[in-house]
């Protein structure tokens, strides 16, 4: 039998996060934790499927809600003072640290969807993980676009969405029925983001990450095309990285697009491929492209090359 328990994860900052653990009741002590990040915008209760798909394998797999997000927004969102980089540094980052206090011996795989992929690399504790899994992760930077779709996202997530929030105080998604609400500072942070994360800065962590990572990209998902998922993979430089292209008639299927990877119906096919990643390492796909981790001669090569 499985067991679905809601319970309350404190943030690196001590926010209360709304969380929910999926396992089986044979589980004793978790020996494979996965950790599911949600996309921008979208509820936990979004994943609780693939949640239950994991479980029945021997995984206690976690979802939780953003600060802002479902079951962790406030009373008031307008006072809510929140960014992407928190929900990596700060929301993330607490769940790991839960997981590390409570399970220290289990191996942490990572699921990210969107901008869930990107939030690992925020976070301080993100060495501590095993393998990690990311579909359609990208940055939302509006140059890797679908190219035919490319000015009309223009014009809805960079222009209307800030134009939005700024007469809000928060983006008012559910009622212009395209998201759930976001905080300010989110929408903000999306809707100017510049092609790259300063090194120095909020992307220092990114390379920190040692673990072997497989993103998916969906050939029809406007949002996370090749381009913009290479983009967030070579911030990842410590890791061996592996690109799979997934495209809708190889399942019969005439569109997956940005968010179907996570619907039930891809459980004898996507979740099974995925499952083989997160338990052995196996890549079921063809991979489209690869980048092998950096070592401290590329990186002094790199700095040798920048003083020439």
């Amino acid at each position: 039998m499985q067991i679905e328990s809601a319970t309350r994860i404190a943030a690196s900052d001590d926010y209360p996060l709304a969380a929910t653990l999926y396992y089986s009741d044979r589980l004793q002590l978790p020996q494979r934790v996965a950790i599911i990040n949600c996309a921008t915008g979208v509820k936990a209760s979004y994943y609780a499927r693939y949640a239950r798909f994991l479980a029945a394998h021997g995984y206690l797999a976690i979802t939780y809600d953003y600060r802002g997000i479902g079951a962790s927004r406030p009373r008031s969102l307008r006072r809510l003072k929140a960014s992407k980089s928190d929900w990596g540094s700060k929301d993330f980052e607490g769940i790991m640290q839960w997981v590390i206090k409570n399970f220290p011996d289990a191996d942490i795989a990572v699921i990210g969807h969107s901008i869930g992929g990107v939030l690992p690399g925020f976070s301080a504790s993100n060495g501590r993980i095993g393998r990690m899994l990311t579909v359609a992760a990208q940055f939302a930077y509006w140059r890797d676009y679908a190219a035919h779709a490319r000015y009309r996202m223009l014009l809805k997530w960079h222009l209307l969405m800030p134009l939005a929030t700024a007469l809000a105080g928060y983006f008012p998604g559910r009622r212009l029925g395209w998201l759930e609400d976001l905080p300010a500072g989110v929408a903000y942070e999306w809707a100017f983001r510049r092609a790259q994360l300063e090194p120095g800065g909020a992307g220092r962590l990114f390379a920190q990450l040692r673990c072997p990572l497989l993103a998916y990209s969906i050939s029809d998902d406007n949002f996370g095309t090749p381009a913009a998922v290479l983009r967030l993979l070579r911030h990842y430089r410590g890791s061996e990285r592996s690109h799979v292209v997934v495209r809708p008639e190889q399942l019969a299927l005439a569109a997956i697009g940005h968010f179907a990877f996570f619907h039930e119906r891809f459980s004898n096919s996507l979740w099974l491929e995925s499952l083989a990643w997160l338990d052995d390492g196996a890549i079921v796909r063809q991979v489209a492209d690869f980048l092998p981790a950096e070592t401290v001669a590329d990186k002094v090569s790199k700095a040798s090359a920048l003083q020439v």
